[in-house]
């Protein structure tokens, strides 16, 4: 079977940094046919690649691996601190109104919807703590959306989609969250993760990686 090339960004003995295309699994799901992820694809270039942090199957964008157990735990700790910056692009259905300020905040808690795993839910009383920056970036009058600027402070599953739905603007493409009529307004979830950056694990160099807005 013919697998693209990975899309490297960098590379040096102790990082690897790639640009994950939407569709494809993070690390390997249950059963034969979801295999091929990003982390087997990595292990097969550079047999030493740990993974450390995931994205979502349907999201793209930049994701950083570790080479070496040592620099796992170090990324691992980075990122448990949030010492790691991430900015997301997303375009989301409707015009949503800009915050006061240039930033808003959506500090709202997240659960397991434990009827409809693996779906999330904003649970006031059972949720984690989950806090997501944003800005509005441009509005799409002729197709009625708004493309947003995220950063997301805690790192809850599908915290992102959540978020904004909250906010009552689902994003397009959206299999788990958006109704069929957004969900039809493209073929893909239209939420790519465009910036990484993290003090080098070893040198301590603050590094940033941008993946390209494909959408």
């Amino acid at each position: 079977m013919h697998r693209p090339e990975l899309s490297v960004l960098y590379a040096d003995e102790a990082l690897l940094v790639l640009d994950k295309p939407a569709g494809l699994l993070s690390v390997p799901g249950r059963g034969k046919d979801k295999q091929d992820c990003l982390s087997a694809r990595a292990l097969r270039a550079y047999p030493d690649a740990l993974i450390v942090h995931r994205l979502d199957m349907a999201t793209s964008g930049v994701m950083v691996f570790a080479r070496g157990i040592q620099v796992q735990r170090r990324l691992n700790e980075a990122f448990a601190s949030r010492a790691v910056s991430k900015r997301y692009i997303a375009v989301v259905d409707g015009l949503l109104t800009p915050p006061a300020a240039d930033w808003g905040v959506i500090d709202l808690p997240i659960g397991v919807d434990w009827p409809n795993r693996p779906l999330r839910v904003i649970d006031p009383e059972h949720g984690k703590p989950s806090v997501t920056r944003w800005r509005v970036l441009s509005q799409n009058l002729a197709e009625q959306t708004t493309r947003v600027e995220l950063e997301p402070i805690t790192g809850r599953s599908h915290q992102l989609r959540v978020h904004l739905l909250a906010l009552g603007h689902a994003i397009v493409g959206d299999a788990l969250y958006a109704s069929p009529r957004v969900l039809a307004m493209n073929e893909r979830l239209l939420l790519h993760a465009c910036t990484l950056a993290f003090a080098h694990p070893v040198s301590g160099q603050v590094l940033q990686f941008d993946s390209p807005l494909p959408f």
